[in-house]
């Protein structure tokens, strides 16, 4: 009978609860140690006049012995009847926290471990968040030096609700909570008499009870590209696959760029040539195209691609000396990749203690936050609850690693990686025989795209309706478009997701182009939320683009409320709405804000009146006004 694969196990609590001891233990009792270990660390000991300890097994460094704590994470190999094990014990100290995470980064499930007098400390909650931030959900816990509480089955039952209570706040149900003694093996690999009101399992069954490691083969594929060398006549396009699988003829997508190419051969380092690679194998792969091809993207399949994005949100560690905080340029490594991205908007900081909200612009040493990053160009990467190896990060600053956390894209849209567009050599573009400056010169004026973007209540649709009137009146050719008369035709089958919204908006955009080509002056007024859809929207005709913020923040929207929306939302009847539980991102450099907070809404449309006749105005070549004599504002 086969065994399971090999499950990685990490194992973390506070600074002298026993992680080590515990491990040291168990690989005893198991038989796992060389003959003869024990012994020599006992002499040891003796030589340096310290008492044994059974954490000796696994301390590898001098320094730790002489401090008594555990600096490095450690990798042993142990087995069970079930299946191969590889136990991570991370550290426990503040100061090594660093070290912790990157031990529990590469598990597949937990043991926390928490010392029966002192109870759950600060270090242990911290642990425990950790790991359900980097989304280990196979989590147990152990009680351990219940000797020194006499066996206590009330004192286990105090700490037991202690940590259930804690986890149970962000979601997380230990498998098992276990009362263990460590120094003397009870409850080890069998029940202790010392615990016989204790009915559960041991440590070494609790461990052959957490599922089995995710088979990464059944992920998509993720191979980042490592390095491009030249060899002969042949460009071999090296990296590790992170996930799934591909083959001699599997049609490859490099993302973010959306180069695409075949795999003509796989490249094996010594060894023969092979026809297929699967996740964990580093490998090089020719291309049937000559493309160019860099460092840091990620090959997959076409139709099951990463997403591409330059804004994105993570749970993040943070590790650095001095805070993070908004505005700050870091750099961010996924993968192979490098990318310079900026803090956009800290949302919250966590308080582990008690998983309180703070609502700060930084974030200090070793705390834990949800954060907006923007980068200068598209990332490729994936959700971590999709795909791990491609949803973890690690920022660095200045050569050290001051952060790492995990990817979220939730709120925003899908916007996954896709071939470059070829258009079809069956498409021919006709030149019109009018041309805008013929359209402007009857008109009297210019075309243009006014984009007001602001959130619901900030007064888009009022502004833009009366401005609409106003103009009109002054002869102009001017409409609106907003959300009641696009979305019940033209966009009538789109809902609310986050990718619906970035659809709705790039129909607008086009749509918008449309009436500004004709020679007419366009309202756009939506809410628009992502800065991304809105520079997309501009780069259909830059010229005629005008960003308008109309500006409100979300309490006085909510203040407001004039359709009842906010209060839906509060309530859970109005999912992914914008400024409650969907994000929105104020213009970077709009070309005019109209702040609705201080002005009333004729101020607000003379500031948009008064923008059209400076900025869209302009003199015919006799030097005569293009407007009607009664347009002047």
């Amino acid at each position: 009978m086969s065994k399971d694969p090999t499950l990685k196990i990490v194992i973390v609590g506070h600074v002298d609860h026993g992680k080590s001891t515990l491990v040291g233990r168990l690989l005893h009792e198991t038989g796992s140690l060389p003959d003869g270990k024990i012994d020599n660390l006992r002499e040891v000991c003796e030589k340096r006049g310290m008492p044994f300890e059974w954490a000796f097994v696994m301390d590898a460094l001098q320094a730790e012995r002489d401090q008594g704590i555990t600096i490095d994470v450690s990798h042993i190999p142990f087995q069970s009847a079930r299946r191969p094990y590889v136990i991570i014990d991370a550290p426990g100290h503040k100061e090594f926290l660093k070290n912790m995470v990157t031990g529990a980064a590469s598990a597949d499930a937990a043991v926390l471990v928490i010392d029966a007098i002192e109870g759950v400390q600060e270090q242990s909650r911290r642990h425990g968040y950790l790991l359900h931030l980097l989304g280990l959900r196979q989590l147990a816990v152990v009680v351990n030096k219940m000797d020194a509480v006499d066996y206590s089955q009330a004192r286990f039952d105090e700490v037991s609700a202690e940590i259930r209570a804690y986890l149970g706040g962000f979601g997380v149900v230990p498998t098992q909570i276990i009362p263990i003694a460590a120094r003397h093996g009870d409850n080890i690999i069998a029940a202790s008499e010392n615990t016989p009101w204790y009915t559960g399992p041991a440590v070494l069954e609790a461990l052959d009870g957490f599922d089995p490691a995710a088979l990464e083969t059944e992920l998509p594929l993720r191979f980042p590209v490592q390095d491009v060398y030249k060899l002969d006549h042949r460009r071999i396009v090296a990296g590790r696959i992170e996930s799934g699988k591909l083959k001699i003829g599997d049609r490859l997508l490099f993302s973010p760029s959306g180069k695409t190419a075949r795999v003509a051969t796989i490249e094996l380092w010594s060894a023969p040539t092979s026809t297929s690679a699967i996740a964990g194998q580093s490998i090089g792969v020719t291309l049937d195209e000559q493309i160019f091809i860099e460092r840091g993207q990620i090959a997959s399949h076409i139709e099951d691609a990463p997403l591409g994005t330059d804004v994105f949100r993570a749970k993040l560690f943070w590790l650095g000396r001095a805070p993070l905080t908004a505005g700050r340029r870091y750099k961010l490594k996924l993968a192979t990749a490098e990318h310079i991205v900026t803090v956009e908007k800290v949302e919250r900081v966590i308080d582990v203690a008690d998983l309180a909200s703070v609502a700060n612009d930084w974030v200090e040493r070793n705390a834990v936050a949800e954060v907006v990053f923007r980068a200068r160009s598209k990332v490729a990467l994936d959700p971590f609850i999709e795909n791990p190896r491609t949803g973890r990060f690690v920022l660095v600053d200045n050569y050290d690693i001051v952060g790492g956390g995990v990817i979220s894209m939730e709120g925003f849209p899908d916007n996954r990686c896709a071939p470059q567009a070829v258009v079809s050599s069956d498409l021919t573009s006709v030149a019109h025989k009018v041309t805008l400056a013929d359209r402007e010169r009857v008109n009297r004026h210019k075309g243009g795209i006014l984009w007001l973007t602001g959130l619901s209540g900030a007064g888009k649709s009022t502004i833009g309706m009366e401005v609409e009137r106003r103009l009109f009146q002054k002869g102009y050719q001017v409409f609106v478009l907003d959300g009641d008369n696009v979305r019940q035709g033209l966009n009538a089958d789109l809902g609310f997701a986050p990718e619906d919204r970035a659809e709705n908006i790039r129909r607008v955009g086009e749509v918008a182009n449309l009436f500004a080509q004709a020679g007419m002056v366009v309202i756009s007024a939506f809410i628009s939320p992502y800065q991304a859809d809105r520079d997309s929207a501009r780069a259909i005709a830059p010229s005629l683009f005008h960003e308008i913020y109309i500006k409100a923040d979300v309490e006085e929207c909510q203040r407001r409320d004039p359709k009842g929306l906010y209060a839906k939302a509060r309530q859970g009847a109005i999912h992914e709405f914008t400024g409650v539980s969907a994000p929105y991102e104020a213009p970077e450099r709009p070309d005019l804000v109209v702040d609705t907070q201080t002005l009333g809404i004729e101020e607000a449309v003379e500031v948009v009146l008064r923008y059209v006749e400076r900025d869209m105005q302009r003199e015919d070549r006799q030097g005569r006004e293009m407007m009607h004599p009664d347009v002047a504002l």
